[in-house]
């Protein structure tokens, strides 16, 4: 098995049937429905081999966040047990993206420089916030963190096989 994409993570349980809240890490995890099975772990960053599959019954969207199913889940105790669990998948059985579009972990480890050529840091993880997400860029030599909105106004430019992003964006801000 690849290397492990997060796509989400379980919230809390949602009612008495087994069902959970996921809060995705993905605009459009409806197509995560298109796959039969997920894998489940309790860090985000665990070894491939850590992550267990779990057979999915049903996904839907519920507001910003989505509602799943397992099928071995089938009562609201066995829900509650998998609260904070991680989802993920191997690369290869994730749905491709569109031109423009990128799974978090595409974006994690990338160098961000700003438009004078300045290294602001590495993006060491995102944030999602209802209306966009937002790079978490660590700069090491600083000890400093910067939070860079994900939208074209501030990314113009992503290069995920040159290992680079590029932002409008400050040392100072």
């Amino acid at each position: 098995m690849s290397a492990m994409v997060v796509m989400g993570r379980i919230r809390a349980p949602y009612g008495i049937k087994g069902w959970v809240k996921v809060q995705p890490y993905a605009d459009d995890p409806l197509q995560w429905g298109e796959m039969a099975q997920w894998w489940l772990a309790e860090d985000e960053n665990a070894p491939a081999e850590a992550w267990r599959p779990v057979a999915l019954r049903d996904c839907r969207a519920h507001g910003n966040e989505m509602i799943a199913a397992f099928e071995h889940t089938t009562e609201r105790n066995g829900a509650q047990a998998l609260r904070g669990l991680y989802i993920g998948a191997p690369r290869e059985v994730l749905p491709e993206v569109e031109e423009g579009e990128y799974y978090w972990a595409d974006l994690t480890g990338l160098k961000v420089r700003n438009l004078q050529g300045e290294v602001l840091g590495v993006v060491v993880g995102l944030i999602s916030t209802g209306a966009h997400d937002v790079l978490r860029v660590r700069d090491d030599e600083a000890g400093e963190e910067r939070l860079i909105p994900f939208v074209d106004a501030y990314v113009p430019q992503v290069e995920v096989a040159a290992g680079w992003i590029t932002a409008d964006w400050q040392k100072d801000w």
